[in-house]
């Protein structure tokens, strides 16, 4: 292929960046690196098919079925396969998500399963050198250190970092491998995306997901967009949303501090100081109950607490909302007209939104807008959230969290006795692989793990200060971007003090140079998911199967297996694998699936059995592009992919939930209601449903969660098997395995876990009504006296936490300018997978921040010349400056997917040879500061502040 010939002119985005492709190619090692040719990276059209060479045309071709490894869309892939060979890619038009559509990402996947910069085979850092090493070398080497760390320290002192990019099956047993290691300190990245969302929404209605669908929401006759950029972070969803505006006369309103793509679609654009959520959302309710616009009815039968809600919404006049937020009654209006005017209407909300000290608060504060509105349990209503990574849902469900086990059950013994049943070993002997000690009252098994988002100061922190024996010692970073995480100058003192770093990845990672070590770093080469299959849940809940595109690259390994190995050396691989077969060092990933069938009775996970899966990935065509129902064939009437909760066993055929608290549905038809896990009564006050309860249900009203004892005093218990009696016999809906009790529930028409009224408020969160408190690093220091941040807390997921003792130090003179950041269409994640793909660092080869002339023009700085961004807490990035309008004067925005050089230090050279990525560039959170949201310890990357100086 030759270089096409193009003029010296360039275009107007290559110009605002200061950098046009040829300089990119000049200064860039694409040219030679690795051995592909600059010319091979260069083609002229990005919709052509991609081919590989030197294939026997005489091979017949394989057509492999799978899912796009980006976004949680989970958009379907037609892969191509001769000879072994991935050798061309469609997206898949019969697909009921994407029906052909593709983003940028999900247009370069081949490239991902033959990227010539993955990792080939295991590594170690010896004397600041890569070297190769075997992988029974690498397995025992890291094996003999962990133990050796485990009899000094303990098992806490070793940290298990999961990944949102594993199966649902890899997932899963990564959380179990944390467990019967003994350590709650295992986590991944939704506690860095969306763990506030799923705190906040489980605690208002029951489940923490999405609880409408990217399909349904062609029914939506209004949507507002907070803190959620569809158009750049989820391009084919918005594609779905442009359907409901041409089709449908759909309303969408913008609220976000930067003018972005999906606000150019909008009907109405509401520019908000980032950190002002529950400000502008009480100053839509406040015009909202002015008009007396809710939802009555709605709120009387199916909502706890709207008249405390009601009472802080009273002290958000337009006035006060335009002081704190900066959004003028007009426009606050006109958003509140639109959306009630327009129903049903569906809130969505990503990172913008969740990524705060206030995030809890500011999902439960969007939720109350929805059960305002009475836009719960319909089609075309709902919260839609949309996930950022490809399985970010489904790990999440699967409990790779340092909070829960799988299926959310807690970490009470309760919880463990359910799993340690379902595991088939003896919950002694689990709970003798934990440390003994009790800290601040309760023991390590019982107590939530360090999350990731604070892994840094589990290293870093005074242990005296910290719930667990001893700081953390090793860690392992097994799918994960670190660069992600914010604190950057802080994440390198804790690397280096670590004793040992094992970076499990397809690549190395930002992790693997960033750590200024010499020694004690491991590069373990994992598959990509397109060399091995199982199941993936995207973001609206529903389970796809994967198929196996290709075999295992170089001499990488699957996850599971990688996990196989290392247990096995570790000592406790017969418990882990009592039940699942191993073949060849790989477990059987049906095995797995089946076994989480087994145990997640909670949000029901238990009727998606591998056939079921399958047979559904099998017949796209089938499901209805709007209902996802099945319209004939093998799956008549099923919802796409059984999404969750999809009840009973397998041979139930429960076809799964579309739209989550339906009442509108009978049960077995996925119909349902609000979620009885709060008890019964508060204050005094009824908790449950009032003349409200899902269709064909024979308990006409409010009831709850349904167990052995409430079967009995139904008269319902003789309807289970002598089997099914054995089995439930002291149990509830949650921990029969037998699935009797939702059986017998729901051929009476009820849902078995009740059926309650959405909470408004929240009795066990810092914040019983959602309250707007300013962030830690506030230019507003006038509004401090009413909207302070909380005081330090001494344990909150076993660290001490600070709050008030940082907001009261005043750095806003010094530091005056705002900052945010977010995603790009062409990235993803911390990006080392895509700025590592040659065809999409085509599209965006600089890191840069976005400033506005005003500010620009008053520091000096011209577009497309080199910054320097220091926040607030010192870390500084040099990066290129973009001087855009999209911002607000005060704002600046940098994206988070770029690393590879740190404070003006250029890391190529640290790579493994042939390793590094095509593009590199300063991570954004090397300059974002301390903040974590007390519910969840979320950090706060959207909003902090900053200083900018020409370079």
């Amino acid at each position: 292929m030759k270089l096409t010939k193009r003029s010296d002119s360039v275009s107007k985005d290559e110009k605002q960046l200061g950098v046009s492709r040829r300089t990119f190619m000049r200064n860039s090692t694409l040219a030679s690196a690795g051995g592909i040719a600059a010319a091979g990276m260069f083609a002229p059209g990005m919709m052509k098919k991609a081919t590989a060479k030197d294939v026997d045309s005489n091979k017949p071709v394989e057509v492999k079925r799978t899912i796009c490894s980006h976004c949680s869309v989970g958009c379907g892939v037609y892969a191509y396969v001769q000879d072994g060979v991935w050798t061309d890619q469609e997206p898949a038009f019969d697909h009921p998500f994407n029906a052909g559509g593709h983003c940028a990402k999900g247009a370069a996947l081949r490239e991902h399963g033959h990227g010539e910069r993955r990792l080939k085979y295991p590594m170690k850092l010896v004397d600041g050198k890569w070297q190769k090493i075997t992988w029974d070398q690498a397995i025992d080497e890291i094996g003999d250190k962990v133990m050796d760390i485990r009899k000094e320290s303990g098992p806490d002192s070793v940290y298990f970092l999961g990944s949102a990019k594993h199966s649902n099956e890899q997932a899963y047993l990564f959380r179990k491998m944390a467990s019967l290691w003994g350590t709650n300190n295992v986590d991944h990245q939704a506690r860095i995306c969306h763990s506030t969302t799923v705190a906040g929404v489980a605690n208002t209605w029951g489940y923490g997901a999405m609880t409408n669908s990217f399909n349904d929401m062609h029914n939506c006759k209004s949507m507002l967009f907070v803190g959620s950029n569809p158009a750049e972070a989820h391009p084919v969803a918005m594609q779905h949303i442009l359907i409901a505006k041409e089709r449908s006369g759909c309303k969408i309103v913008v609220a976000d501090p930067r003018r972005t793509r999906t606000a150019a679609k909008g009907d109405h654009f509401v520019q908000l100081r980032p950190g002002t959520d529950i400000a502008f959302i009480w100053g839509l309710l406040w015009h909202i109950f002015d008009n007396q616009w809710e939802d009555k009815e709605f709120i009387r039968q199916r909502v706890f607490g709207m008249d405390e809600i009601r009472q802080e919404v009273a002290n958000w006049t337009p006035e006060e909302v335009e002081r704190v937020s900066g959004v003028g009654r007009e426009d606050m209006y006109k958003a509140a007209k639109i959306l009630s005017e327009n129903r049903p209407g569906c809130v969505v909300w990503c990172m913008g939104g969740t990524q705060h000290t206030t995030g809890n608060n500011n999902t439960r504060a969007y939720c109350v807008l929805e059960l305002a509105l009475g836009n719960m349990g319909k089609s075309g209503g709902g919260a839609n959230i949309f996930r950022g990574h490809d399985n970010v849902q489904g790990a999440t469900d699967l409990g790779v969290l340092s909070h829960t086990l799988p299926g959310y059950y807690g970490l009470s013994d309760g919880a463990w006795k359910h799993w340690s049943q379902v595991w088939d070993v003896d919950f002694t002997w689990v709970q003798d692989r934990f440390d003994p000690t009790v800290y601040n009252g309760s023991k390590p098994i019982n107590s939530n793990g360090i999350p990731v988002s604070r892994w840094i100061d589990g290293v870093l922190e005074d242990k005296d200060k910290i719930a667990q024996k001893e700081n953390i010692r090793a860690m392992f970073y097994w799918g994960h971007a670190v660069n992600s995480q914010t604190r950057g100058p802080e994440m390198r003192k804790a690397m280096q003090k670590l004793d040992m770093m094992v970076i499990v990845d397809p690549y190395p990672t930002v992790a693997a140079v960033m750590n200024d070590r010499t020694d004690g770093v491991y590069l373990l080469p994992s598959t990509t998911q397109f060399e091995t299959f199982g199941s993936v849940t995207a973001s609206n809940r529903s389970l796809q199967w994967r198929d196996k595109v290709i075999e295992p690259l170089f001499d990488s390994k699957p996850d599971h297996t990688i996990m196989y190995l290392l247990s096995n050396k570790l000592g406790f691989s017969d418990q882990l694998f009592k039940h699942i077969e191993v073949k060849n060092n790989e477990p059987v990933i049906e095995d797995i699936t089946r076994e989480f069938n087994k145990g997640m009775w909670t949000i029901g996970y238990t009727g998606q059995s591998p056939e079921r899966i399958k047979t559904h990935q099998q017949n796209w065509h089938t499901f209805n592009f709007t209902t996802l129902e099945a319209e004939g064939g093998p799956v008549s009437g099923e919802t796409y992919g059984l999404p969750w909760p999809c009840w009973g066993t397998p041979e139930m055929k429960h076809p799964g939930s579309h739209i989550l608290y339906d009442t509108s549905k009978e049960v077995a038809r996925g119909g349902g209601n609000f979620r009885a896990r709060f008890g019964v009564e508060y204050e005094g006050k009824n908790l449950l449903a009032v003349d409200s309860y899902s269709k064909g249900c024979e308990l006409e009203d409010g009831f709850p969660e349904f167990t052995d004892k409430m079967l009995k005093q139904l008269g319902w218990w003789d309807e289970l098997t002598v089997e099914e009696k054995a089995a439930a016999e002291g149990k509830n809906w949650k921990t029969d395995l037998s699935g009797g009790i939702q059986r017998v529930a729901i051929k009476h028409g009820c849902i078995p876990y009740g059926n309650a009224k959405a909470r408004a408020i929240v009795w066990t969160f810092p914040d019983r009504v959602p309250l707007h408190r300013e962030p830690l690093y506030t230019p507003r220091r006038d509004l401090l006296p009413e909207y302070a941040t909380w005081n330090d807390k001494a344990d909150i997921y076993r660290l001490p936490t600070l709050y008030k003792s940082i907001q009261d130090k005043d750095v806003s003179k010094e530091y005056p300018i705002i900052l945010t950041s977010g995603r790009l269409v062409e990235y993803e994640g911390g990006g080392e997978e895509t700025r590592s793909n040659p065809w999409l660092a085509e599209l965006q080869q600089e890191m840069f921040v976005e400033i506005h002339p005003v500010d620009a023009n008053n520091l000096g700085i011209r577009d497309g010349k080199d910054v320097w961004v220091e926040g607030a807490e010192q870390g500084r990035v040099k990066v290129k400056a973009m001087v855009t309008r999209r911002v607000k004067e005060g704002l600046a925005f940098m994206p988070f997917h770029f690393g590879g050089k740190f404070e003006g230090e250029d890391l190529r050279s640290r790579y493994p040879e042939g390793a590094d990525p095509y593009v590199i560039g300063e991570a954004a959170n090397t300059a974002t500061t301390y903040g974590y949201d007390p519910v969840t310890l979320m950090q706060e990357t959207k909003v902090t502040l900053c200083k900018i100086s020409a370079a």
